[in-house]
């Protein structure tokens, strides 16, 4: 079996694949790249038993059809460093051995049996289907992944939640002490429907999916789902168990509202933060009028800090503690110039918004307090 393909389309397509294959693999198979040629095709799969990702590259040429699979570490170093040229490849299936060809050289690569390879569970009739453009997926899981949990107990909140309800599709992340839930208005469904997402797919999601416009489809059972897109498709087992009802820990009536320049205060908090006690991570916010103070202690090293800036505010003055390195990570989520924090008092969550929500979509994060000695 031979056939020709371009050496930077294969390097950056091995790229993309290499990132669902683990260091360490319970098969020795899944340290491989599944090669599939048919009808002038090369179809190519990575798996780690739980995710399957598959993609294809057209052939410049074409000789025989054929499976079988290459170690993903030596392939990738070798084809890495080409420019833009033919590869040849020579598969020898009795020897178990392909011979690639190129411009200045050739090199040899052991070769596996594909028959070996483990095969994706397909998701099968009676599966609910989601389609989604491919940016505004991309944008709502980077948005919300660093909330996810690492929670060996509570596995349930490792993942994103994908909520489809007659109003709206809702992608949640939290980790019991943030929270993020994005609100797609433009897709919703008479049969409600959910599943979580592991953050592994999500997190190749995040990387492959292209702001082009094109669509990804969402295909999805009890136990798996299927996710097709320009570049190819993931097949995943999603996290099994009920989500916890996110909508009860959103609080309906903060009435305090504090209007700031998020980049101020991102750059305000990064200062103070590192004043903060290591162990807790503790800033207070003190809120009076138009002015937003930020204060940050470690007695036991004799370090504190305090950062005044403007703001907008509309309640009565108040303190309350949160958790400086979370509320650095929610800022750092937004893309938009203000942010509003909703506030009740110093024991109940607070809310961060966006002061102007992206188009069709209503964006809102959440934040426990921490306990604070007046």
């Amino acid at each position: 079996m031979r056939f020709t393909v371009s050496s930077t389309a294969l390097s950056s397509k091995l790229n993309a694949l290499s990132r669902v294959i683990n260091s360490k693999n319970s098969l020795p198979i899944l340290a491989d790249f599944m090669f599939d040629i048919k009808d002038g095709m090369l179809y190519l799969t990575s798996s780690d038993s739980e995710n399957v990702m598959n993609t294809q590259l057209e052939l410049a040429d074409c000789d025989g059809e054929g499976r079988f699979c290459i170690g993903n570490h030596d392939l990738l170093e070798a084809v890495k460093g080409f420019s833009e040229q033919p590869l040849t490849f020579d598969v020898d299936q009795t020897t178990n051995l392909a011979k690639i060809s190129y411009q200045n050289g050739i090199f040899s690569l052991p070769v596996d049996n594909a028959d070996e390879y483990p095969t994706a569970q397909a998701v099968g009739e009676g599966a609910t289907e989601i389609v989604i453009p491919s940016g505004l997926l991309s944008e709502n899981i980077t948005r919300s992944l660093f909330a996810t949990a690492q929670d060996e107990l509570r596995p349930v909140m490792n993942g994103l939640y994908f909520d489809l309800t007659p109003e709206c599709l809702a992608i949640v992340a939290s980790d019991g002490h943030k929270l993020v839930r994005n609100k797609i208005l433009t897709i919703h469904s008479e049969q409600p429907a959910a599943f979580i997402l592991p953050k592994k797919p999500a997190s190749l999601l995040k990387n492959l999916l292209g702001k082009d416009g094109g669509d990804v489809v969402i295909r999805f059972n009890e136990r798996n789902a299927q996710i097709s897109f320009a570049e190819g498709e993931i097949i995943c087992r999603l996290i099994e168990g009920r989500f916890p009802n996110y909508n009860s820990v959103i609080p309906q009536n903060n009435p305090n509202q504090l209007t700031v320049d998020r980049l101020g205060l991102l750059a305000a908090l990064r200062r103070v933060q590192p004043f903060a006690n290591d162990s807790s991570n503790l800033i207070r916010f003190h809120v009076e009028g138009g002015t937003l103070q930020l204060d940050a202690e470690d007695y036991d090293f004799s370090k504190t800090a305090t950062e005044r800036i403007a703001c907008s505010y509309n309640g009565q003055s108040m303190s309350i503690g949160f958790k400086g390195s979370s509320f650095i990570e929610i800022l750092s989520n937004f893309d938009c110039q203000d942010v509003n924090i909703l506030l009740a008092d110093s024991s109940r969550a607070g809310l961060v918004l966006p002061s102007e929500q992206p188009e069709n979509q209503d964006v809102l994060m959440l934040m426990m307090p921490m306990l604070i000695n007046d």
